[in-house]
């Protein structure tokens, strides 16, 4: 029992960083119809831009908000004014195509123009461990959970209790709606790219300590993140959580009980049982379209 709690624990940390990575997914889509398959990479350029304003003297406070107003202008607005914004006109298939493009891209750009060598990365929490009932709990994970929580929950409550919120839910519901109410579409679509660099690079913050800096670090947290999105319904934000935790805790499961070899396919086998019998996510709703 003390062995499921302490998987049980473990996989909820890892989770909450997936969730942190599912959650971009989902406000970009609500908010401007965008699907971003370079999130993970998104993920990985803020930890290199971290360790390079470490490299300057910045600690790593410091070095994050550095990295947080950099990713806002980088990959919010120029990912939105170089990339969404021209190719959406042409529908959400050239947008896909085109973050795929950007993935592959930036992968190898870092490789190619810093290194393809894993870099350690401080952590963000002290090395210690406690007992509690007899399970072992680590400060990181315990950290990492109570940090991705935060930030996820208060992303919540700044989308359903804010002015501002709530007009980036009204632009996500119907932007022509929110126009003739005077609400100014373009900023809040801003606002939820800005927000997603900014959750892209909590997330590096808290994933590379364990999994080290390296240019292909992004590739399978954005595919685990968006198979997230999935699971917990891509149209609903409460979603990304729920989704990156459940794949955070199956994971960790089927890793002790089943095989570490089958620990990275678990988020593809729960996505295609979602898809297969609840297509609109544990927490999402359908859509009607006419046809």
């Amino acid at each position: 029992m003390t062995e499921l709690l302490q998987l049980l624990f473990s996989g909820m940390a890892t989770g909450g960083i997936y969730a942190l990575a599912a959650l971009g997914f989902t406000l970009l889509w609500q908010a401007s119809g965008t699907v971003n398959f370079a999130q993970g990479e998104f993920v990985m350029l803020p930890a290199f831009a971290m360790l390079a304003f470490g490299h300057f003297g910045l600690p790593l406070p410091l070095a994050f908000l550095a990295t947080c107003a950099l990713a806002v202008v980088v990959l919010g607005w120029g990912f939105k004014r170089g990339i969404a914004d021209p190719l959406l006109k042409s529908g959400l298939m050239p947008v896909v195509v085109a973050t795929i493009g950007l993935a592959i891209a930036l992968r190898n750009g870092v490789r190619a123009g810093y290194s393809a060598q894993a870099f350690p990365f401080p952590g963000l929490f002290p090395d210690k461990v406690y007992q509690l009932a007899g399970v072992t709990l680590s400060l990181a994970d315990a950290g990492t959970l109570a940090f991705a929580l935060v930030l996820v929950l208060g992303t919540q409550a700044f989308l359903a209790r804010t002015v501002t919120g709530r007009a980036m839910q009204a632009v996500a519901q119907n932007s022509e709606s929110a126009t003739v109410l005077g609400i100014d579409v373009p900023r809040m679509v801003f606002y939820t790219f800005a927000i997603n660099a900014v959750l892209a690079c909590a997330a590096a913050l808290l994933v590379t300590p364990t999994y080290l800096a390296k240019f292909d670090m992004g590739e399978s947290l954005g595919t685990k993140a968006f198979f997230a999105a999935i699971i917990g319904g891509f149209n609903n934000s409460r979603g990304a959580l729920v989704g990156g935790l459940v794949v955070g805790v199956c994971e960790n499961l089927a890793a002790a009980y089943i095989s570490p070899a089958y620990k990275d396919a678990v988020a593809l086998v729960l996505f295609m049982g979602v898809i297969l019998f609840r297509p609109q996510g544990l927490l999402g709703r359908k859509v009607e379209r006419k046809v």
